[in-house]
C-alpha cells in the first residue's frame, strides 16, 4: 500500500488532519477503476516540462482510448497535438499524474505513475497510486461531441482581458503539480477544484483559490509545500476552449484569508509567469452546469454567503 510522502504528511498536520495510511490509496487499479477509465472520452493530465515545470493538458478520444491491460498499467491511446505546448513532454520515464474525470456522472478516479513508453499512436503509463475522490464539488454536465475549429495557441506572458473573463466565469480548474525532487514516495499530479462561478479570485497576475473541506490526502498542497510550481488548466466548458497557466503558489493555512470566502478552510494564491490559451480545441461541448450539493455551501469572494444551489 502507498504511503503519503513526507510532504503531504506535513501538509495534513498544518491542516490538522494527520491521516497515517489509508487503503484507499493503492499500487495497483482496482477492477472499477480499470472499467470506469476505458469508459471515458476525455482524460485530464499533468507532468512535467524540461525546466521542471508542472505542465497539464487534455487528451480525449472515443470510449475505450484509455484502457488497462492489467491493474499495474494503462494504455491511453492518444497524446497531445503538435500544437499543445505540453506535447513534447509526455516522454517515456517521465512522471505523469492522470485524472479520469465524467463529469455527466460526477464520477472521478486517480492515477499517477511513470511514462513507460510512448510511440505515435499513444503512451502506457505504469501505476503507482491509484484512488478515487468524493464529487462534492463536481458540477454535473453532458458532453456533446463536436469537431474542432482548433484555432493557433496563444502564447502569455501573465494575465489578459479574456483570460481573466475566463477565470472569472469558471467553476471548474485542474491544477497539476509535483513533489519536490528526490522525495520518497513522490510525483507528478493533477485535480479538481470547483464552485460557484467566481470561486476564483483574480487581482492583476495573481490568483487566490478558497480550499474546501476534501478527502483531507492533501495531495496538491504537499506536493506545493516541496516545490510550489503548479500548473492550471480552466476549460471553457461551453466554447471549447483550455486556458493553461504556470505559475508558483503561496498557501495561507489561517483562515485570514478563507474566512472572506464561504465553505472555505484555507486558501492559496497562485502567482502567474507565463501561459497559453488554445481556442475551440476540444472536441466536446457541454450542457449547462447542475450544482452539486457541496457546492451549495459555499460563496464567491464577493462576500456572499451560502444560499441555494
Amino acid at each position: 500500500m502507498p504511503s503519503f510522502h513526507d510532504d503531504e504528511r506535513a501538509a495534513q498536520a498544518l491542516a490538522g488532519h494527520v491521516l497515517g495510511e489509508t487503503p484507499a490509496i493503492r499500487s495497483f487499479m482496482p477492477d472499477q477503476h480499470r472499467t470506469f477509465f476505458a469508459g471515458l472520452s476525455y482524460l485530464f493530465a499533468g507532468t512535467a516540462d524540461a525546466d521542471g515545470w508542472p505542465i497539464a493538458t487534455v487528451l480525449t478520444g472515443a470510449p475505450g482510448f484509455v484502457a488497462s491491460p492489467d491493474p499495474g498499467q494503462l494504455r491511453i491511446a492518444a497524446t497531445p497535438d503538435h500544437g499543445d505546448p505540453a506535447a513534447s513532454h509526455f516522454a517515456a520515464g517521465a512522471g505523469i499524474g492522470l485524472l479520469g474525470i465524467d463529469l455527466s456522472n460526477r464520477r472521478r478516479n486517480r492515477a499517477n505513475g511513470t511514462i513507460l513508453t510512448r510511440d505515435a499512436d499513444g503512451f502506457t503509463v505504469a501505476v503507482a497510486e491509484s484512488f478515487g475522490n468524493c464529487p462534492k464539488y463536481i458540477q454535473r454536465r453532458d458532453a456533446c461531441p463536436v469537431i474542432p475549429a482548433g484555432g493557433e495557441t496563444l502564447s502569455l506572458t501573465g494575465l489578459d482581458a479574456a483570460a481573466r473573463a475566463a477565470i472569472t466565469a469558471a467553476d471548474t480548474l485542474f491544477v497539476a503539480s509535483r513533489s519536490r525532487a528526490g522525495l520518497a514516495g513522490g510525483g507528478a499530479d493533477i485535480s479538481h477544484r470547483g464552485g460557484r462561478p467566481g470561486f476564483v479570485r483574480v487581482s492583476g497576475d495573481t490568483l487566490t483559490v478558497p480550499d474546501f473541506p476534501g478527502n483531507r490526502y492533501f495531495n496538491t498542497l504537499g506536493n506545493l509545500l516541496g516545490d510550489p510550481r503548479a500548473c492550471l488548466l480552466v476549460p471553457d466548458f461551453a466554447g471549447g476552449d483550455v486556458l493553461v497557466l504556470q505559475g508558483t503558489v503561496a498557501i495561507d493555512w489561517s483562515d485570514s484569508v478563507a474566512a472572506e470566502f464561504a465553505g472555505a478552510q484555507r486558501a492559496w494564491r497562485f502567482d502567474v509567469r507565463q501561459g497559453w490559451r488554445r481556442p475551440a480545441v476540444l472536441p466536446f461541448r457541454w450542457s449547462a452546469p447542475e450544482t452539486g450539493p457541496g457546492i451549495a455551501l459555499t460563496g464567491a469572494w464577493d462576500g456572499a454567503r451560502p444560499g441555494p444551489a
